[in-house]
């Protein structure tokens, strides 16, 4: 299928990584719902498949959740007024593990023996299938097919006393990627992994606590940005008493490298650092690195633009527009034929052909995962007369799949586990293929090359190296040669 997502950038058959979701809460505010639903308007571009908000009147949780964006779900009046009181939050979502039915819409709730309990998730809990099971044999009974259901079970089964005491316990248990916001009777509480892998920051607007996957979403709602929440932080929000406690072991973070290469929008800040200055510098290392004779420099929309920006100024060579963007082509305008499909690339994005022709160009991309799109680009540049096309992109190769709440397709379906740079070249029929290395990476990001520094990120999608037990995924991987070698003695 094309997708034609308004909030995706050129996207040919799913061929960009993902990012799971976002989440925004408010505790405090007599507008708490409306200024959720601001916050997911801010946060579409991490999940465009559903979005939900649940509030709490100090009686009892109201919830309103929705297949397709916020807007059109959450713009009118008589939803938000359904959504009454001062505390909400809500999530958007692209769902990595889970259908894509409205039962793992989130937030997802419960009742529990201590009152309601509802939850908002980013990330993917990695023993999610291990701990599933063992909690249906011993009785519990699931709703959904979302790993975020997991922790409500673990929560309800727990032995402790406290619900705090039992939300930690269930925490232990779990492996994985979890910015979390959890509302109860009690209060609202937002907490991240050990690891720090997914993003949560938190904001005030007039006495109101707030927190968000991103800081553009305090921005939207004229937060004031306070701090992020640090890894294997618990903040506990009460009334007006705030409070954080630590109650896991202390591990050296790895935030996800590549919110600052693709997820995040390009207006955030993540640790002090702006997320376009950062891809204006990867663009610019790309340039010292892969430097090429050309005379334009040509970003992918819209992704690709401050790393092309950033190449541009680096190399002296012009920056363009050589592809236009239509942003007036909905999600489902059309579902054509096989015969015509391809003419939707052409219906969202058109190539600048009086630009272009005749010219030696450079395509800026942030990534290259199937290589689908790069084809189609390359080619949409060929018949519009550039006279060579080379392609640099802003990141290194894609050759590892993530567990932690991206939706990356299995190893064998990303085109860099399958060839090296040369049969890359030759796939996406381009004159030059090259990609910015780790280090360099990293010293855009202003920590030194990756080789001389202990890593602060996570960076398993191009090196490999996972942070944490990958429980579900090394089980499958048993089972799957247990069946390969069942079939080799029958």
């Amino acid at each position: 299928m094309l997708t034609t997502d308004p909030f995706d950038g050129l996207d040919v058959n799913g061929d960009k990584l993902r990012e799971e979701c976002g989440i925004f809460g408010v505790s405090g505010s007599d507008s708490a719902a409306a200024l959720v639903a601001l916050g997911l308007h801010a946060l579409q571009h991490r999940g465009q498949e559903a979005a939900g908000i649940t509030s709490f009147d100090e009686r009892s949780f109201h919830t309103h959740r929705a297949m397709g964006h916020v807007a059109g779900n959450f713009d009118r009046d008589d939803v938000i007024r359904a959504l009454p009181g001062d505390v909400a939050m809500g999530h958007v979502r692209y769902s990595t593990t889970g259908e894509a039915v409205l039962r793992n819409v989130q937030p997802l709730y419960a009742e529990l023996v201590s009152g309601g309990f509802a939850i908002a998730h980013n990330g993917n809990i990695s023993n999610a299938q291990r701990l599933r099971k063992e909690l249906i044999r011993r009785g519990s009974i699931f709703q959904s097919t979302s790993d975020t259901e997991t922790i409500i079970h673990l929560v309800a089964t727990s032995s402790y006393r406290t619900l705090l005491d039992r939300f930690i316990d269930a925490l232990k248990q779990v492996e994985g990627a979890y910015s979390l916001i959890v509302m109860t009777p009690e209060g609202m509480i937002a907490c991240r992994d050990p690891l720090g892998i997914r993003p949560l920051v938190m904001g005030r607007l007039n006495g109101a606590v707030i927190f968000a996957s991103e800081t553009v979403a305090l921005d939207v709602v004229g937060a004031t940005f306070e701090r992020a929440v640090q890894p294997g932080e618990l903040v506990i929000v009460q009334g007006e008493e705030v409070r954080s406690i630590r109650p896991f072991a202390p591990m050296s973070p790895r935030a996800c490298i590549f919110e600052w290469v693709y997820f995040s929008r390009p207006d955030s800040i993540v640790d002090d650092r702006s997320i376009y200055d950062v891809r204006k510098r990867i663009g610019a290392e790309l340039a010292v690195e892969a430097p090429v004779e050309a005379d334009l420099v040509i970003p992918v929309p819209d992704s690709g633009v401050p790393a092309a920006i950033g190449y541009a100024q680096a190399s002296g060579i012009p920056f363009e527009l050589g592809i236009i963007r239509s942003h007036y082509v909905g999600r489902t305008f059309i579902q054509p034929g096989d015969g015509v499909r391809h003419l939707g690339v052409k219906l969202k994005h058109n190539a600048n052909r009086a630009l272009i022709k005749g010219k030696r160009v450079v395509l800026i991309d942030d990534s290259i995962v199937r290589g689908t799109t790069s084809l189609k680009i390359v080619q949409m540049m060929r018949d519009a007369g550039a006279s060579e096309v080379h392609m640099r992109i802003a990141s290194p190769p894609t050759r590892h799949s993530c567990f932690y709440g991206v939706d990356t397709p299995e190893r064998a379906k990303l085109l860099a586990a399958k060839h090296d740079v040369g049969g890359m070249t030759d796939f996406i029929h381009a004159d030059s293929l090259a990609f910015v290395s780790i280090d360099g990476l990293y010293k855009a990001l202003g920590e030194g090359e990756r080789r001389k520094i202990r890593p602060k990120h996570c960076d398993a999608c191009f090196t490999g190296d996972y942070p944490t037990t990958l429980t579900d995924q090394d089980e499958a991987a048993d089972v799957d040669q247990f069946a390969l070698l069942a079939e080799r003695v029958n």
